[in-house]
């Protein structure tokens, strides 16, 4: 069984998955943006039970997602790097960011949402095989 460590930029804030996830996805949204400073957010969502381990002094920042429901990030207080988040409308999920895993091999995202707000340059080399949304 793979294991994956993701952790802030500064390593003091870490957390561990195993298995593979349940969805690897871009998000064009501008929460997104904002959040991590790009032009989107990549992330890549574990149930709750493959997530054996978080480590490290947090912060979390709590914002309604267009669903409505809260989604709420976990950062480093240190460094700053978000690293993973909970998304109200999907409990039994944590989203993590993919940068955090540091993992140049780490599989390619196969879903994009928030099309709509796509920066126009943006392109992945296997969008072809990608589920575009919103």
């Amino acid at each position: 069984m793979t294991t994956r460590t993701a952790s802030c930029v500064c390593g003091q804030l870490r957390l561990t998955c195993q298995g593979e996830p349940v969805r690897i996805s871009v998000c064009h949204c501008n929460a997104c943006q904002k959040r991590t400073g790009s032009a989107f957010g990549f992330q890549a969502r574990f149930p709750r039970s493959q997530v054996t381990s978080i480590i490290g002094d947090e912060t979390q920042f709590v914002r309604t997602g267009d669903s409505g429901k809260p989604i709420t990030s976990h950062f480093c207080p240190h460094c700053g790097s978000t690293v993973y988040w909970e998304l109200g409308i999907a409990p039994d999920l944590i989203a993590v960011a993919v940068g955090a895993f540091a993992d140049p091999g780490f599989p390619a995202p196969r879903h994009s949402v928030y099309e709509a707000r796509r920066h126009s340059w943006t392109m992945f080399a296997h969008d072809q095989e990608m589920e575009h949304l919103g």
